[in-house]
C-alpha cells in the first residue's frame, strides 16, 4: 500500500472570511503654497491629476474580470474617482465607508504634508522617527486612527461574508491596516504605490496578509513618473 503523500497547502479562503483587495487611489494632482487642496471636513481633497487618471484606468482593468460584490471608497474624490472605471466595468456604485478615510493631517491639512515631505521638514523627520502622525499639530493619534479603521474593515467584513470586494483608499490606511496585520512598525508600511493593489483577508477578526504593493498593472505608467519624495 502506497504511503499517503502531503503536498504543500495552497492557501483558500477560509469559510466565512472576506477577502479585500485594498487600492491606493490614483496619484492626485500637484501642490503648491499658492493652489492648496480644497477641504472636506477638515481632509484635504484634491482630484487626480493626469498620471492618476490613467492609473485608475489600468486598475480598472486589472480587476475587471474578478467576482468583485461590491466596490468600497471613502469621502474624498481621489478615491471615487479611482473606483469610477471599475465600477463602469461591473455595473455597480461604489459604497462610501466613512471610517476609511486618510489619517487627518492637523495643520498640515490641504496639500502642506507633501511640501513639508518634500522639504524633509524637521517635524517630518521627527514623525518617521517616531512613528506618530500626531507630532503634527492637530493631527490624528494613532489610536485614534487605528480604531476607525478597524471599525471600517469590521463593517465590511460583516456585510460580505465569503466574498470579494475592493476598498479604494488612502496610503496611510494601507500602512495601518497592514501595520496592524503584521505587528510591524506604525509606519512601516505607508508608502504603497499610487494605484497599487494591496491583499488582504479578514477571518474571525484576524487580518492575513496576502500581498502588498501589487503594480504589475503599472508597469509601464511607472517609468513615465516621477521619483517617490523622502
Amino acid at each position: 500500500m502506497a504511503e499517503k503523500e502531503y503536498r504543500q497547502y495552497r492557501f483558500q479562503r477560509p469559510p466565512g472570511a472576506t477577502e479585500i483587495l485594498l487600492v491606493r487611489h490614483g496619484e492626485s494632482r500637484p501642490v503648491s503654497s499658492d493652489t492648496p487642496f480644497p477641504l472636506v471636513d477638515g481632509h484635504g481633497d484634491p482630484e487626480l491629476g493626469v498620471a492618476g487618471r490613467e492609473q485608475a484606468v489600468y486598475v480598472g482593468e486589472r480587476l475587471r474580470h474578478l467576482p468583485i460584490a461590491a466596490v468600497y471608497v471613502t469621502k474624498l474624490r481621489r478615491t471615487q474617482e479611482t473606483a469610477a472605471p471599475l465600477c463602469k466595468h461591473l455595473g455597480i456604485e461604489p459604497i462610501i465607508e466613512p471610517n476609511l478615510h486618510e489619517v487627518h493631517l492637523g495643520d498640515w491639512e490641504g496639500g502642506l504634508f507633501r511640501i513639508k515631505a518634500a522639504e524633509n521638514d524637521p517635524l517630518y523627520i521627527r514623525l518617521k522617527q517616531e512613528q506618530r502622525w500626531d507630532v503634527i499639530p492637530g493631527a490624528e493619534p494613532n489610536d485614534a486612527f487605528h480604531e476607525r479603521i478597524q471599525r471600517g474593515l469590521n463593517n465590511i467584513a460583516a456585510n460580505h461574508p465569503d466574498q470579494l470586494v475592493v476598498a479604494v483608499v488612502h496610503g496611510g490606511v494601507i500602512g495601518q491596516i497592514l501595520s496592524q496585520a503584521t505587528g510591524a512598525r506604525p509606519l512601516a508600511f505607508v508608502y504603497s504605490d499610487n494605484g497599487s493593489i494591496s491583499h488582504i483577508v479578514i477571518h474571525n477578526g484576524m487580518i492575513m496578509v496576502r500581498r502588498f504593493n501589487d503594480v504589475s498593472h503599472l508597469q509601464e505608467a511607472m517609468s513615465k513618473g516621477p521619483d517617490m519624495p523622502p
